[in-house]
């Protein structure tokens, strides 16, 4: 389970709008000078508070500190969406056109129409999936002050 603190901004039936604070590994990086990642941290590109939607079978208040988590296997499964189904189009289409020998500008451009399709394919699929109770980050408890201080010693 990936988790992230947050503060509980407002409550709806059934969830919660949760702001976390992102925070940057780029102190404890041993290549942080060559790392385009962290010239932007350094830049303040983006904003360094997130707004999330987050399931929550409790009743929360606004200003709660909250602990929210998103299982593993929902990321990996996403990230594989979203970068390899667009690969595998572009490769298989370039492929297919190579196949039947339409010469380098239509390679090319059927890797292009195989890249979109991928892309298309992954939009469908998050239509599919967007209300999927298991893909969707969950509270998992409430953070006391008493809490905070048991789980960090």
């Amino acid at each position: 389970m990936i988790e992230e603190r947050g503060r509980v901004l407002s409550v709806e039936a059934g969830a919660v709008w949760v702001e976390t604070v992102r925070r940057s590994t780029c102190g404890s990086c041993q290549a942080r000078a060559g790392c385009g990642h962290a010239l932007l941290q350094r830049l303040g590109s983006g904003s360094r508070q997130g707004f999330i939607r987050v399931l929550s079978e409790r009743l929360h208040t606004v200003g709660d500190e909250v602990l929210i988590g998103i299982p593993e296997e929902a990321v990996l499964r996403g990230s594989m969406w979203v970068y390899v189904v667009p690969l595998l189009g572009l490769f298989g289409f370039a492929l297919l056109a190579q196949m039947f020998e339409t010469g380098e500008p239509g390679i090319i451009a059927a890797a292009f129409a195989g890249l979109f399709a991928g892309f298309g394919l992954v939009r469908l699929h998050a239509r599919r999936t967007m209300e999927d109770p298991t893909l969707q980050p969950h509270v998992i408890c409430r953070i006391d002050t008493v809490h905070l201080t048991t789980a960090e010693s």
